[in-house]
């Protein structure tokens, strides 16, 4: 018996219809459409430097971020131990070294199960109070205390409003995820090879940074096995272009983190051609003027 509907008018709506489904699944899987400018060269600029970020290439981020002359001098610093960027101008990256440290000690699995089990285990509901109340508090202090232009102020608050929200919710106090957790984070941690206190100096910058993209994955996969993907968020970032007056462009940055969407803008300098953050720009000349200065000092060579 023939599978078909002999009905009139029924077997040719199925071309229509098939199509019709097709087109509805391609509209729910379509990206979000670009902003304004996205292809003009500062967005393009903040879009590279999210997609080391996304692929864990904080060596080529740190290349990308500022201009050569500037990633050797960095270098310099960072051999001499007078820098720690760019690990210092990314979230929590001041406290890698650290974090490192602890990670790999001896029976460091151990000790951290034992300190979880002491003070986080099961406290579910305090800790869902504490990030209430430090969420509170952090928008407290952004909006009424610290050398922040209101550009930042703003996008901080964002930041701290949805990493609470995340944290409140977020299972934080799960045993069993912890426990997951610690081992992956020592493992990565020790093979860096940079727990000790001089290791980072001895590698310097370049090679340190090599050796940290994998730690920095697997630390995002444990943020992720948490309810907090900054993948996802870096996948989902979005920039456009405000306006640009000659070696000077203003970008609008879209990006989800957590159940929140962050929309902040940003302001580039173009050197010698190239595009680059003035935030970075700022934070890189604090570190090399010390040097700068004190070679202006110097007499003249006979």
């Amino acid at each position: 018996m023939p599978l078909t509907n002999n009905r009139p008018g029924t077997g040719s709506a199925w071309p229509g219809l098939l199509l019709a489904a097709l087109v509805l699944l391609s509209a729910c899987k379509r990206e979000p459409a670009e902003l304004p400018g996205a292809k003009a060269e500062p967005a393009a600029a903040v879009s590279q430097l999210a997609g080391y970020l996304r692929r864990n290439d904080l060596a080529g981020y740190a290349r990308a971020a500022v201009t050569p002359a500037q990633h050797a001098e960095l270098e310099t610093a960072w051999r001499e131990g007078r820098s720690r960027w760019p690990l210092t101008s990314l979230p929590l990256g001041g406290e890698l070294p650290a974090l490192l440290e602890s990670l790999s000690r001896p029976g460091a699995e151990q000790r951290l199960l034992r300190a979880f089990d002491t003070q986080v285990a099961g406290q579910g509901a305090g800790i869902k109070q504490a990030a209430h109340s430090m969420g509170l508090f952090g928008v407290q202090y952004l909006r009424n205390q610290g050398d922040y232009t209101p550009e930042q102020r703003a996008h901080y608050v964002q930041l701290v409003n949805a990493l609470a929200g995340w944290a409140g919710a977020a299972p934080l106090a799960d045993r069993q995820t912890a426990q997951a957790a610690i081992p992956r984070l020592v493992a990565a941690a020790r093979a860096t090879g940079l727990s000790d206190p001089g290791a980072m100096q001895a590698a310097g910058m370049e090679e340190s940074l090599r050796r940290l993209g994998p730690f920095v994955k697997e630390f995002k996969a444990v943020l992720d096995s948490y309810g907090l993907s900054l993948d996802a968020s870096l996948d989902a970032t979005r920039v456009g272009l405000v306006s640009q007056q000659g070696d000077q462009a203003r970008v609008h940055l879209q990006y989800p983190l957590a159940a929140e969407q962050i929309d902040t803008s940003a302001t580039l300098v173009r050197i010698d051609g190239h595009w680059y953050l003035e935030g970075i720009q700022q934070e890189v000349g604090e570190i090399l003027r010390p040097v700068a200065d004190a070679g202006a000092a110097q007499p003249p060579k006979p």
